[in-house]
């Protein structure tokens, strides 16, 4: 896959995030490993290896988003898009654009109470080892769809002029 090139400072913020993500990937693959040989090997397993590795894991998932909207990944009916005139995708991205903002503001104007809440009192998991998981992660999740928005906007604007891609097959 060839990545989409950077085009600004969300751009870049974004490209960062997705290579911390890569490596977050490692780490859950190592705790997971050590937490193996531990129980299996030496009878001894972790409290805490579970729990970290469904904390990076949501991390990731979030970074993930954060990197398909930078890479123009996201989901988009083609056969309708490729047909439609030049003004008409521009009306799309707009309107896509728009449900994007819309969304990430209805997000944050509904969870901002509670992320704030479970972050000032550093709500943990609940567990033996109990992270505070739901403490970083509201916070988390508003922060990455307020920059998810943030991006979408900074497509809209970068991709106004360009030549737009085709994705229409054609026979030989």
């Amino acid at each position: 896959m060839v990545e989409h090139e950077i085009t600004g400072w969300v751009d870049r913020l974004n490209f960062w995030f997705s290579r911390f993500s890569m490596w977050l990937v490692a780490v859950i693959i190592a705790v997971m490993a050590y937490e193996v040989i531990l129980r299996y090997a030496f009878e001894r397993p972790t409290l805490w290896a579970s729990e970290l590795s469904l904390w990076l894991a949501g991390m990731v998932y979030l970074f993930a988003g954060l990197y398909a909207m930078q890479q123009r990944a996201h989901i988009r009916i083609f056969i309708l898009y490729d047909m439609a005139p030049r003004w008409l995708r521009k009306l799309f991205d707009i309107v896509s654009t728009l449900c994007i903002v819309i969304f990430a503001a209805a997000t944050i104007w509904g969870g901002y109470g509670e992320a704030k809440a479970k972050l000032l009192r550093w709500e943990t998991f609940g567990t033996a080892f109990d992270p505070p998981i739901p403490a970083t992660m509201k916070p988390l999740v508003l922060i990455t769809v307020l920059v998810i928005a943030i991006q979408a906007i900074s497509n809209l604007i970068y991709d106004w002029n360009r030549e737009p891609e085709s994705h229409l097959q054609l026979d030989d």
